[in-house]
């Protein structure tokens, strides 16, 4: 079967196949997320990844190696049981729910005491 790359200015592809993405609230929330835990020396990448049922931001302490975590949007799972979810390098999901701020307490730094 052969795999037909749509760009995502192609207005003219119908909803099944465009594929998911995050919105910039949703990204900068996460980017922000992200740049607090590599000032602190625990992350060090990140990668993304789009395709027709999920977008996934996966944070790397290191590039070579699997990620920490995923954070996923899925939009079908949005009136079941959330479009978002933290998922644990072994797979775990960590938090699941509707609310990106919500779900990525899970991942907030502890204040140092």
């Amino acid at each position: 079967m052969a795999d037909t790359l749509i760009s995502f200015q192609d207005r003219s592809a119908g909803p099944a196949e465009r594929p998911v993405a995050f919105t910039r609230h949703e990204l900068m929330t996460i980017l922000d997320l992200y740049g607090r835990h590599v000032a602190a020396g625990e992350w060090r990448d990140y990668g993304l990844s789009f395709d027709r049922h999920t977008a996934t931001f996966s944070v790397f302490r290191r590039a070579s190696e699997a990620p920490l975590y995923r954070i996923t949007k899925t939009p079908a799972l949005a009136q079941k049981q959330g479009a978002f979810a933290v998922v644990a390098q072994g797979g775990l999901i960590l938090r699941r729910g509707p609310d990106l701020a919500r779900v990525l307490r899970v991942l907030a730094l502890k204040p140092v005491s």
